[in-house]
């Protein structure tokens, strides 16, 4: 059961900017696990020509096809959450921090679809 004051713990939650923080935070943390698995495929080039050719046949499956798709949209989120957290720090405080995550969130929206038309 809640305590009557347990509703105000997270008062920002309901408020965009926390979503695009929450937004920004996950895709930096799925960025960063992804880098291992990167430095791996590279490390495949190294070992020769074989081994990148197996890779390379691994990476034509559809569930890899889709994890880059993903990979797409974590890299367009993480760099416009970035741009936006650029333009509050240095552009003067305005009502129109609304704007600014619509934009940024259609431009990452934009990104990912012209990477998933371009697969297709």
């Amino acid at each position: 059961m809640r305590a009557a004051g347990a509703a105000s713990r997270w008062p920002a939650r309901g408020h965009a900017g926390f979503w695009a923080f929450a937004a920004h935070r996950i895709s930096g943390v799925a960025l960063t696990l992804f880098l291992p698995a990167h430095f791996w495929a590279l490390g495949q080039a190294i070992q020769g020509e074989a081994a990148l050719d197996g890779f390379l046949r691994w990476a034509e499956r559809p569930s890899v096809k889709a994890a880059e798709v993903a990979l797409v949209v974590l890299l367009a989120t993480h760099l416009t959450g970035g741009l936006r957290l650029l333009a509050i720090e240095f552009l003067p405080w305005s009502d129109r921090q609304k704007t600014i995550l619509a934009l940024a969130a259609g431009a990452t929206l934009a990104v990912a679809l012209a990477f998933l038309l371009s697969l297709i």
